[in-house]
């Protein structure tokens, strides 16, 4: 499953205590965990929970990323890429279940690249959003903008879900 998520912590501590927990659940459903590959912010959040509770973390981080992003230096795989277009297509390969936490643009464009990818018959695997304490309202409710102005149908509508905690999340993924 691939992760997307800031590399940063942001300001309200529960986004770094749930991206914690989203990686120890994942690792204890042995669930793969797919993520860009840092040690800092919610990223190296995630990895560290899903290390912790004895599971396996896959790293795809762009060579020009080391330095600023710090590559975690505990993963079962850290792939060094050349740029962000190789990671993405990496992580699209490596996975087969994309979620969003708490981010910046980075996460919204990573995201909203593998919902569009699905779109277009790219992939058939699902997409979602981690709504920690309403995070990604906005972007909930730019979906409902764009299929009411006609410019998103109802089945690009349909192809993403959002949800406030992982097991709801899981569950709705499961049925796409």
């Amino acid at each position: 499953m691939a992760v997307f998520c800031g590399a940063r912590d942001g300001v309200d501590p529960d986004h770094a205590r749930a991206a914690t927990a989203v990686g120890r659940t994942l690792a204890e459903r042995g669930i793969t965990v797919v993520y860009g590959g840092g040690g800092t912010g919610l990223m190296g959040a995630v990895a560290n929970g899903a290390l912790a509770a004895g599971g396996t973390v896959v790293g795809v981080i762009p060579e020009a990323l080391i330095g600023p992003e710090l590559a975690h230096p505990d993963l079962a795989e850290l792939h060094v890429v050349s740029n962000m277009a190789e990671r993405k297509a990496m992580m699209a390969d490596l996975a087969d279940v994309f979620i969003a936490l708490p981010g910046g643009a980075g996460t919204l464009e990573e995201i909203v690249e593998q919902w569009s990818w699905a779109m277009l018959d790219y992939h058939s695997k699902p997409v979602g959003f981690l709504d920690v304490k309403g995070y990604w309202s906005p972007m909930r409710e730019l979906v409902a903008h764009m299929r009411g102005e006609g410019f998103l149908s109802d089945r690009g509508a349909a192809m993403i879900r959002f949800e406030s905690s992982l097991d709801p999340l899981l569950s709705a993924l499961e049925d796409v």
